[in-house]
């Protein structure tokens, strides 16, 4: 009877810890396999390992500095294009077979090789890359294809949901890692990312090299991100996903139009908290006041831009936007990621102890073509 109520015991801590209802915990007491073999039962036949090639231009180097010898066996220096190889992997979504990866798997790729779950190749071919979101689509040729995988919601994801990892990291097939959601909505640029354009689902399940482009899965089986990068150095362990939610959205512009448009309003930004504006306007130097309250400061406006267009100006402090209130730089991005390309978007701004009201119209973000 000991290890009976044990069992009792694990499940009841199952149900406590994890939120796993008591029915899958009785189910899987009886199963021969665990939740996490029947998630990955589910989306393994879906995920890919993505081959790719690309020509990169030699590095020429200065003959006179080498020996005779050593160039006859260097050959000629500019002696054309090596080959460089990548490696990642990818998940598939629908049955016309279109496979989400990240972009930087096959950014300025010539060459796309997608291996199937049964080992089968094929040549892909990618229809769009959205370097801000990470996110990209390639698409599989007409035949036989592999069952899509089920996306979830990632705004359902609460801290503590178990998070299942799958991809091919070092060209092995079909690994899994199994951990939890450590974190969400964890911002990108304080990972040293500015170019970017994510809150992410963090995560320590193990994500490998070669896991990129991957799908993070839950208890269900269902895709609620794609892995994009592990944090190694100091924090390594720390994995990090693309939210699905997102993914479906470039997904859809991906489809349409070959590229996703994101506003742009030519603005360089910091926090600013009442603390900070506090201990700054103490200093007897100091050469403006700050409000002291929080929001995002202005500290470059770019030339030629929607807001040097709109009077935005260094020193200002965006508070609220489309009517909502804006704490942090982030905040405004997520307000500025919903405007319309060319329509006004309203403005609070604190200058000089005054509110202004202002407008400025988003342009299309620049230098991605």
């Amino acid at each position: 009877m000991g290890w009976l109520l044990r069992l009792v015991a694990l499940g009841l801590a199952l149900v406590l810890w994890t939120g796993i209802p008591s029915a899958a915990v009785a189910a899987a007491v009886d199963a021969p396999h665990s939740f996490v073999a029947e998630a990955v039962r589910q989306v393994a036949p879906a995920v890919v390992r993505i081959d790719t090639e690309r020509r990169v231009q030699r590095q020429p180097y200065d003959p006179t500095l080498i020996d005779p010898l050593l160039r006859d066996l260097l050959g000629e220096p500019g002696m054309g294009p090596e080959r460089e190889r990548g490696q990642g992997s990818g998940v598939v979504i629908d049955a016309k077979g279109l496979i989400l990866t990240n972009a930087h798997v096959v950014e300025r790729a010539d060459l796309v090789t997608v291996t199937l779950p049964d080992g089968e190749q094929r040549d892909g071919r990618v229809i769009g890359t959205d370097p801000v979101t990470d996110l990209a689509l390639v698409r599989l040729p007409s035949g036989d294809r592999p069952a899509a995988a089920r996306l979830g919601d990632s705004e359902a994801l609460q801290v503590g949901d178990w998070a299942i990892a799958l991809g091919t990291p070092y060209g092995l097939e079909r690994t899994v890692t199994l951990g939890i959601v450590s974190s969400l909505h964890r911002n990108i640029s304080s990972l040293g990312f500015s170019d970017k354009r994510l809150d992410l689902i963090q995560t320590d399940a193990a994500i490998n090299p070669g896991n990129s482009g991957g799908p993070l899965v839950n208890a269900a089986g269902e895709v609620i991100g794609i892995n994009t990068l592990v944090r190694s150095g100091p924090g390594a362990g720390l994995g990090f996903a693309i939210p699905i939610n997102l993914a479906r959205r470039v997904v859809d512009q991906l489809v349409a139009d070959g590229q996703v448009v994101h506003p742009y309003l030519g603005l360089q930004l910091v926090p600013l908290t009442a603390r900070v504006a506090r201990e700054h306007n103490r200093d007897p130097n100091a050469l403006v006041q700050l409000p002291e309250r929080s929001g995002a400061l202005v500290q470059t406006v770019l030339p030629d831009s929607p807001a040097q267009r709109a009077g935005l100006r260094r020193g200002d402090l965006v508070v609220a936007a489309a009517q909502h209130p804006v704490s942090d730089p982030q905040t405004l991005l997520q307000e500025v990621d919903q405007a319309e390309i060319g329509e006004p978007l309203p403005l609070e701004v604190l200058r000089n102890g005054e509110s202004l009201q202002l407008s400025v119209r988003p342009e299309p973000l620049p230098g991605l073509g």
